[in-house]
């Protein structure tokens, strides 16, 4: 008789244990969102959000002779790039 107490025992305990199982596998599934994109949806957009102000042409200009000086861009490089920061 001790014998089947103990197996029943271990069958509630297991039945248990898969019962709870079960229940938390179903709520994480409900609590999931249904439509896959709504995971890759853009987060709302944040208002009032400081607008940087725009850079310095001087400034550029400095930038990219610094580079020119340095030999990472070429004399046509740099003539380009300050022709589009001058607007011409």
């Amino acid at each position: 008789m001790g014998m089947r107490r103990r197996a029943r025992r271990r069958g509630l305990i297991a039945g248990a244990a898969v019962g709870h199982h079960m229940a938390k596998k179903s709520a994480e599934a409900q609590q999931a969102p249904v439509n896959d994109q709504a995971q890759y949806a853009p987060p709302p957009a944040q208002s009032a959000q400081p607008v940087p102000p725009p850079p310095d042409p001087a400034d550029q200009i400095a930038h990219f002779a610094q580079l020119h000086d340095s030999g990472a861009i070429t004399d046509e490089e740099f003539a380009t790039a300050k022709a589009k920061v001058l607007g011409t």
